[in-house]
């Protein structure tokens, strides 16, 4: 599908190992590792020594901690790969790529805070969740805002904050009462003061967190509650003042599913998306693929018991086949749900978007935008965008540059597809006129508008580039009511940087900015003007990441540059951990009292690495 599950091919999403390690095979007593070098040569040259753009390269592997290679190939995206190695030959691989022992603790500060303030919810401006709402348009109001296209070219950075052992940055940071909520690579949730960055508490997931954390009052008024989900499909309710675990639930068992989005809470219920790494799988010749389907889930936030289930694929994966190494083909599969989904409470529904297929046979809910009924979860309509789209990790892309099929579980040549999917959550707007319209950006570079009235129908569609393996859009655009803001990622082609405003009202552009220069040197692999991550706007600016390691604010009346900030060096950081920005990619950025932030680094899918959350405001 789309950069976010390549990633379970790649060494990405560091996630916590204490639980999890007692379950993996243990040494031999008197068990040797081998070399490094041999070992990776062995397991992992066919894929990281090859050129495709959304698996590492070997010197962008060597920029990673040891840690994140470690636990990726013990917990994490790639434990398929790692549960044919031992724990000393994993440590072995870290160490020969990175050139340094994993485990070497991280030099760090006491950052806590020394007087905490009272957590007061309801005072002050808010970004909770995926946006500062259930429409997930990703746009702040002028007021909770507290900045303006004149004043933001003030803007200077206040502190920063450093993830120890992390290669990736890509959770995003919520702000409610003036506290900062954040996760990491390594499953550890941060409560940071919105000022000076100093630590109120954490707290240490069962996996990576790169979810969204949302914050809703208790019922009954008594204090506030903190909802995400991990990189192992489990959802946690912890105390938002004090960090204590209220429950968690565990919403699928398949061992590739994980939260990717930030639930949205509505009332006493919590919805959540459920994604899958399973596509990563498609160069293995001794897996079965495929068996993972995606769904959305309705939780009680009292007690988190599942209110209801509902799979975008209806039907149960069946046996289909054997791969090229003998085993077993399973589908239906696919159609994970990658972005937050939205509520619509004027309609009582919820909406979805979905990614591509795994394998066949081609169902009618990849590549789609699915509403679901809000108190029952049954599904209202399906208006897909996509209608062929097969695709696994090792395919070559119909239309997308690459070669034949030729993985090990990849579909027939007829059946591949462009891997296509939707990586961004729908967007429910009304516009000036009173209509209200779903807009959403796809990965084949497409932004749409749907009629939530009539089933999904089209109302218009824009083609904002090609549309490739890394984009058109990726992880989020973003609409003020009157425009739609439609970033592109577009890989490494001339279009990878433009930012596109649409009129709501008609679908035509109102105006494009042309891609920046980038700021990480020579333009290629790793840098690139392409905006992968999130954009967000207020009235007056778009705010955009870049691959390139560029953050910068456009005005949404032209597209000029208001402000630009370089976030490619390392950063003193108020926890004293090491930390270093670059690209960015996933999250964005989140805009409340006068003050944005935003995470760099990503040491996946053709970017760069780092580890650091930034906080700027006006000086």
């Amino acid at each position: 599908m789309n950069a976010r599950q390549l990633a379970t091919f790649l060494f990405v999403t560091a996630v916590s190992a204490t639980p999890v390690l007692a379950q993996a095979r243990p040494p031999a007593a008197s068990a040797q590792a081998p070399p490094g070098q041999t070992l990776f040569e062995t397991h992992c040259t066919t894929c990281h020594g090859g050129d495709d753009p959304r698996i590492p390269s070997i010197a962008s592997l060597r920029q990673r901690t040891p840690e994140s290679i470690v636990d990726a190939l013990t917990t994490g995206v790639m434990r398929q790969q790692g549960a044919e190695l031992r724990d000393p030959e994993r440590a072995a691989i870290a160490e020969f790529l990175t050139g340094r022992r994993a485990n070497a603790a991280a030099s760090s500060v006491d950052s806590r805070c020394i007087a905490p303030a009272a957590f007061q919810p309801i005072q002050g401006a808010a970004w909770s969740g995926w946006g500062p709402d259930g429409s997930n348009a990703r746009f702040q109001a002028a007021t909770a805002a507290g900045l303006t296209a004149d004043t933001v070219p003030r803007l200077k950075l206040k502190w920063a904050f450093g993830f120890p052992g992390a290669n990736t940055a890509r959770a995003q940071p919520t702000v409610v009462g003036g506290r900062v909520f954040v996760g990491s690579q390594d499953g550890t949730v941060y409560s940071l003061d919105a000022k000076t960055g100093c630590t109120y508490w954490t707290y240490k997931a069962k996996s990576g967190v790169r979810s969204a954390i949302t914050i809703g009052l208790a019922q009954g008024g008594n204090g506030a509650t903190a909802y995400f989900g991990d990189g192992r499909a489990n959802v946690y309710a912890l105390n938002a003042a004090t960090g204590e675990l209220v429950w968690t639930q565990s919403i699928d068992t398949h061992p590739s599913a994980h939260v990717t989005s930030g639930p949205t809470l509505y009332q006493n219920r919590l919805y959540v998306s459920v994604a899958s790494g399973e596509e990563g799988q498609g160069n293995n010749p001794k897996y079965e693929c495929c068996t993972f389907r995606g769904s959305v889930v309705a939780l009680n936030t009292t007690n988190g018991a599942v209110v209801w289930k509902t799979y975008t694929i209806a039907e149960e994966p069946r046996t289909i086949g054997h791969n090229a190494g003998g085993a077993v083909r399973w589908g239906p599969a696919g159609a994970g749900v990658w972005g937050a989904p939205t509520v619509d409470p004027k309609r009582r529904m919820v909406y979805a978007a979905t990614g591509n297929m795994y394998t066949e046979p081609q169902q009618k809910t990849s590549d789609a935008v699915i509403a679901f009924e809000m108190d029952s979860g049954r599904v209202a309509w399906v208006s897909q965008r996509s209608e062929q789209d097969v695709f696994v990790v090792g395919c070559g892309q119909q239309g997308g540059g690459g070669n034949q099929a030729s993985g090990a579980n990849c579909p027939g040549a007829a059946t591949l597809g462009p891997d296509f999917d939707f990586g961004n959550a729908p967007m429910l707007t009304t516009t000036a006129s009173g209509r209200d319209l779903i807009v959403i950006g796809q990965k084949s570079a497409v932004g749409w508008a749907l009629d939530p009235d009539q089933k999904g129908a089209v109302v218009w569609q824009y083609q904002a580039g090609r549309g490739t393996a890394l984009g058109g859009m990726e992880f989020g655009s973003s609409t003020d009511g009157t425009l739609a803001f439609f970033p592109l990622g577009d890989g490494n082609l001339p279009t990878a940087g433009e930012l596109h405003a649409v009129n709501l009202e008609t679908g035509q552009r109102a105006w494009l900015a042309a891609p920046p220069k980038t700021l990480c040197g020579e333009r290629g692999r790793g840098c690139t003007p392409a905006i992968l991550a999130a954009i967000s706007s207020i009235p007056g600016v778009v705010f955009a990441g870049a691959n390139d390691g560029g953050v910068r604010a456009y005005s949404s009346k032209d597209g000029a540059i208001l402000w630009e900030y370089d976030t490619n060096r390392p950063f003193p950081t108020v926890n004293g951990v090491p930390a270093n920005g670059a690209s960015m990619s996933g999250p964005g950025p989140a805009i409340a009292g006068g003050m944005v932030f935003l995470n760099s680094g990503y040491g996946a899918l053709g970017g760069r690495p780092g580890n650091v959350l930034l906080a700027f405001g006006v000086e």
